[in-house]
């Protein structure tokens, strides 16, 4: 298990800041299982739900931003888990970016690869590895998501979300698997000890005019358009 503890470059857990928030918390206080899930509910709820400027940024540039998506937030779960001594490891896939259709749209939706890097983290808790993906989005995100749509019964694929049960997507960490994408699951990459590891192997695939236009113009579009959502507004 040593090597799923490991500090890494994107896994930045000595950096100052992740340090004073572990010691304002007081996560290593707790038993393992409410260590687990109170940093789950922190990366879920208290980093919100948004697009940073690249998959490949450290966990401390993504407390610091304070907002992440699939991989971003992953990076600064896993850096957490293992600053309280947890052991954690990503699991690399692609999603089709129909996912992302509502929180993408028009020219930035047409022009975006077919597919998306996408990853969850798997987490090593009473000999078992958790599947945990639910932390993505931010509850107050997801549940005006779910009151715009509040008539909504069943599957739901869209604006970040693609579950088999809209109303009822299984988020909460109480010993169990957590998902709210992996219904868009497309490519399966396998199981990597850090994130350095995956995108070292896999990076998104755009060009650099496509990707010089993500990271100026569409991802601050698209976060305000969930903000929008999180605000009550498509």
């Amino acid at each position: 298990m040593d090597r799923y503890l490991l500090e890494t470059r994107m896994l930045d857990y000595s950096n100052h800041r992740i340090q004073a928030l572990v010691n304002e918390k007081k996560w290593e206080e707790l038993d393992e299982f409410n260590r687990i899930k109170a940093v789950y509910n922190y990366v879920r709820d208290e980093i919100l739900f948004g697009y940073n400027l690249d998959d490949n940024i450290a966990a401390s540039k993504v407390l610091s931003d304070g907002y992440g998506q699939c991989n971003t937030k992953g990076t600064l779960f896993m850096a957490l888990l293992r600053a309280v001594k947890i052991p954690c490891r990503a699991h690399g896939f692609t999603i089709d970016k129909e996912l992302q259709k509502g929180a993408m749209t028009g020219l930035i939706y047409k022009n975006a690869p077919r597919n998306v890097l996408h990853s969850w983290v798997e987490v090593f808790y009473d000999n078992i590895w958790y599947e945990l993906e639910g932390f993505i989005l931010d509850k107050a995100y997801l549940e005006k998501l779910q009151k715009i749509n509040k008539d909504c019964e069943g599957a739901f694929c869209g604006y970040g979300v693609a579950v088999k049960d809209f109303k009822n997507p299984v988020i909460d960490w109480n010993g169990n698997n957590t998902y709210i994408q992996s219904e868009g699951i497309n490519q399966d990459f396998g199981i990597y000890y850090s994130p350095d590891e995956l995108f070292r192997e896999h990076r998104q695939e755009m060009s650099g005019v496509k990707t010089f236009l993500y990271r100026n113009v569409g991802r601050h579009w698209m976060n305000g358009k969930v903000r929008g959502i999180r605000g009550g507004n498509l």
